[in-house]
């Protein structure tokens, strides 16, 4: 049997990884500024996460959701608290997409409404709601493409206003930063009057927040640079640092019926014990803080090198555009011939989602290869 092929894969295969470096088995190190799509949020073989991890599976690796599991109510407290949510309920699963495709759901159930609302460029995953509610083509099937999401500009106030006008939509669903599109975000306005819209409608306000949450944009969700408070938020990626885990985070107006979600995998103990360890270490070492003023301090550098036409993004997840190269020529000649991983959006842009404990001294050692692969014929 062969594998389905899923990406264009780069030849090189990370065998072990350690903080923001990963190495391959002949030794050949490479520092990571991509974090398996802003996954790795603590860094790679955290010891404090590693040991976690191992004891629990050396107790109780699963068992299903009809029995008591106190690890799920930890890691609800201690998320309650860390993100000013407390008064949220929290339904764990096991991916972004199903977080979102939960959500939706459950604005369904609570408004009796069938429509969603989008925007364009956005991305909130490959399932068949979450899908339906991603403005790409080319990953929606027939099966997918339904009349009940709409999708208008992001920004557009006016387009905005004049949807949610008719009462007819259950959600809008909106990406606290647009990362697939490559590193787009929402005004501050137009989030705010998003929010006081869906409340006079009667819509619900998802937050996407799976790849800018926990604590990569210098806030422990983007949207909180905002001052609005949405009735769902959805979580995955750095949750568990690499143990797939996704979560729906509900507001306390919404009710939640027992049956209503399901889950087999979701909130499994070995989940919530590396859950709980990724906020025992972005506590303890202050890693929010770290990546509000490493990556502030990376796109003020940034803006300043010849070449560089565009920078955008907050904190650690900070996306730019090149003179004379493609995203993905330029990433590549980074990873081959600097030894350093960056991500991509779209044609042009180039994005840097690193664990959230990136030093100082490894962004400038990414600064001083960026330039150097520029300046490079």
């Amino acid at each position: 049997m062969k594998l389905f092929d899923v990406y264009s894969l780069y030849d090189i295969e990370p065998v072990k990884g350690i903080g923001n470096h990963v190495f391959t088995e002949d030794g050949t190190e490479y520092l990571d500024l991509y974090g398996g799509h802003a996954v790795i949020s603590v860094g790679h073989a955290h010891p404090h996460y590693v040991d976690a991890v191992a004891r629990q599976v050396a107790e109780l690796g699963f068992y299903s959701n009809s029995v008591i599991n106190s690890l799920q109510e930890r890691l609800a407290d201690r998320l309650g608290k860390i993100s000013e949510y407390d008064d949220y309920a929290l339904f764990l699963c096991n991916s972004g997409a199903e977080a979102n495709e939960n959500a939706m759901k459950l604005a369904s159930f609570s408004t009796g409404r069938r429509k969603i609302l989008a925007f364009n460029n956005a991305f909130h995953g490959r399932t068949s709601g979450a899908v339906a509610a991603t403005d790409n083509p080319a990953i929606q099937a027939p099966f997918n493409k339904t009349s009940n999401v709409d999708f208008v500009a992001l920004n557009d106030l006016k387009a905005m206003k004049d949807a949610l006008s008719t009462k007819e939509y259950a959600a809008a669903i909106i990406e606290g930063i647009q990362g697939v599109a490559g590193i787009h975000e929402p005004s501050t306005e137009f989030m705010q009057q998003l929010a006081e819209e869906c409340k006079k409608t009667g819509t619900l306000l998802i937050l996407d927040e799976i790849q800018s949450g926990y604590g990569r944009s210098g806030k422990f969700f983007a949207h909180q640079h905002h001052n609005v408070k949405p009735d769902i938020i959805t979580c995955a990626k750095g949750i568990a640092n690499g143990f797939p885990m996704g979560a729906v985070l509900i507001s306390s107006e919404i009710e939640a019926k027992k049956g209503m979600l399901g889950t087999t995998f979701g909130g499994n103990h070995l989940a919530c014990a590396a859950a709980i360890a990724v906020l025992d270490i972005i506590e303890d070492e202050k890693l929010i803080d770290n990546a509000a003023s490493v990556g502030q301090y990376l796109i003020e550098e940034l803006k300043k090198m010849p070449k560089i036409s565009d920078v955008r993004g907050r904190g650690l997840m900070i996306g730019f555009e090149v003179d004379g190269f493609t995203g993905s020529d330029l990433r590549k000649k980074l990873l081959f011939d600097h030894h350093i991983f960056t991500g991509g959006a779209g044609k042009m842009t180039v994005r840097i989602l690193p664990a959230l404990n990136l030093s100082k001294k490894d962004a400038d050692i990414f600064l001083s290869e960026l330039k150097k692969a520029i300046a490079e014929p």
